[in-house]
């Protein structure tokens, strides 16, 4: 088993649902500019603490892989983990994990602004690892494969899914207002206690048709 190979089945087998290589070369640049690829780990669960634990741990074992092999390395934190003001927190709007996971092929971007991965929809949290190791890509999506479905914007309370289409390079604001989503969710935190919504996750068809398998893997 060549070293890509090894390196994705070792991550599913510490807890990654999906892994996923990219070149990024186009979009890193300066300091990280040698960094030409991505690893991009997701895994099933919501963006939790333990979710975190569990990102930061794979992106470790994927770095210590790429340590052992004389290759260089930046590990992106998942998106609830940053730090202000460090040189990784700038990196966010250069490459998003969400701009890995497309590159690598692993799904597009819904009309709610999630990554929607074809097998587990869009209920995966991810992290990344840059790295200069050349590894074998995979084919990017450029489009949406979301077809006809307005699910998530028919019925979001906020309404703050516009409905519009992404494809590569379109803005999250033209998907998203995202003070309209934050504005409800502050509401309903304050009068039911409930940490989010989560309805535009739990009603889109990729994410419906998998929950059988899901259940088994979360739990």
């Amino acid at each position: 088993m060549n070293f890509h190979s090894g390196l994705r089945v070792e991550l599913i087998g510490a807890g990654a649902a999906v892994v996923g290589f990219a070149c990024v070369k186009e979009v890193t640049s300066g300091d990280i500019s040698h960094l030409e690829r991505a690893i991009s780990i997701g895994v099933v669960k919501n963006l939790n603490e333990r979710t975190v634990r569990l990102l930061v741990a794979l992106e470790k074992r994927a770095a210590r892989r790429l340590r052992e092999r004389g290759y260089r390395y930046l590990c992106i934190p998942p998106d609830s983990d940053r730090a202000n003001g460090t040189f990784i927190s700038k990196l966010y709007p250069l490459i998003t994990h969400k701009m890995a996971a497309t590159l690598s092929g692993l799904g597009w971007i819904g009309r709610n602004g999630l990554l929607i991965n074809p097998v587990y929809g869009p209920r995966l949290s991810f992290a990344t690892v840059l790295t200069d190791a050349p590894l074998q890509t995979g084919t990017p999506v450029t489009g949406s494969k979301c077809g006809g479905c307005t699910l998530c914007m028919d019925f979001c309370p906020s309404h703050a899914i516009t409905g519009n289409e992404w494809s590569q390079g379109v803005p999250y604001a033209d998907l998203v207002r995202t003070k309209k989503c934050s504005s409800w969710k502050e509401g309903i935190r304050a009068t039911s206690g409930k940490p989010n919504c989560g309805l535009c996750i739990n009603i889109c068809p990729y994410g419906r048709n998998a929950a059988s398998a899901l259940k088994d893997r979360i739990h």
